[in-house]
């Protein structure tokens, strides 16, 4: 979490220029002179075998045999499109990330062709739905509607916006089914306002939730202690720019995963961005992310 003297210098930057660029600078040379807590620089397999968390042990187990901790986001709005990326990328990632609402062609034989894709190359389907409204009106959103987000999701997410209300009713669909949960603490995108006491209070919540809540969306490690071991997925990362023009900005593998502890790295647009690449550049950030992560525990190892 943001260290107070990256609070008081951001704070004081005049209001109508928020400077996020200037801002995950101090993140930067924050994480860069701090100790990551002692789980980070454990194995995935090391890290499977003491937590807590179902779907992160499933998760860890995956990343570890298939040596990747790549996601890749497929922001696209034909079905087509998505299950023609998700089987060039299938091979190459541990998590699939779909925006499931913006495909305008979606059908059940969408979601049924997607879970064949994931028991065919071994990945686990994460839908980025951001729920953020009361619990009892996110549990019928997860459950119900035209998309039955959890019959076929492995992984979602949300927003603490609501209270921990919101946890308790994705929870209770969640939960029986063998679902996880990952908290959204940060944003990779300019004048977010997921920071501070925001980030703070969704912490407390995933401890006092660990038993369906797993980990976070955050641009860094988000455990205080030694004996905790949040997964972080982080999106934002990118190998040949900085930003898009519409406020997203990017980092490398290397700054994610080992100056701030991260523990899967999320492309999109860096990957499928040129249709005649995609298999290239999944292969690329793979080995990009891996190489990170194996750099990470040669540090711990080495001390």
């Amino acid at each position: 979490m943001e260290s107070e003297w990256v609070k008081r210098v951001y704070n004081i930057l005049p209001s109508q220029q928020p400077l996020e660029n200037l801002r995950m600078n101090l993140l930067d040379q924050q994480t860069n002179n701090q100790k990551l807590p002692m789980n980070t620089y454990k194995t995935y397999t090391e890290r499977a075998k003491q937590h807590p968390n179902a779907c992160a042990r499933s998760l860890f187990e995956l990343m570890e045999r298939k040596q990747t901790n790549l996601s890749v986001a497929v922001d696209v709005t034909t079905k087509k499109e998505l299950l023609s990326i998700a089987d060039a990328v299938g091979p190459f990632v541990c998590v699939l990330k779909t925006h499931i609402d913006i495909v305008e062609d979606f059908d059940a034989d969408l979601v049924a062709q997607l879970e064949n894709l994931a028991k065919k190359h071994d990945f686990l389907i994460f839908e980025d739905r951001k729920f953020a409204d009361i619990g009892n009106t996110v549990k019928h959103q997860y459950a119900s509607g035209i998309y039955k987000i959890a019959s076929w999701s492995h992984i979602t997410n949300a927003h603490t916006v609501p209270g921990e209300g919101i946890i308790k009713g994705l929870g209770e669909v969640g939960l029986p089914l063998g679902r996880g949960l990952l908290l959204l603490a940060e944003m990779s995108s300019k004048g977010a306002l997921t920071k501070g006491s925001y980030t703070t209070e969704s912490v407390e919540m995933a401890r006092r939730n660990k038993d369906f809540v797993f980990g976070f969306i955050a641009q860094q490690k988000m455990n205080q202690f030694d004996d905790e071991d949040f997964v972080v997925m982080s999106p934002g990362v990118g190998l040949d720019v900085k930003g898009d023009g519409l406020g997203q900005q990017y980092r490398t593998p290397h700054q994610v995963i080992v100056e701030s502890g991260g523990d899967v790295i999320i492309v999109g647009r860096g990957i499928y961005g040129q249709p005649d690449q995609v298999e290239a550049q999944a292969k690329r950030y793979r080995q990009a992310g891996w190489d990170a992560y194996l750099e990470r525990v040669r540090i711990h190892k080495s001390t």
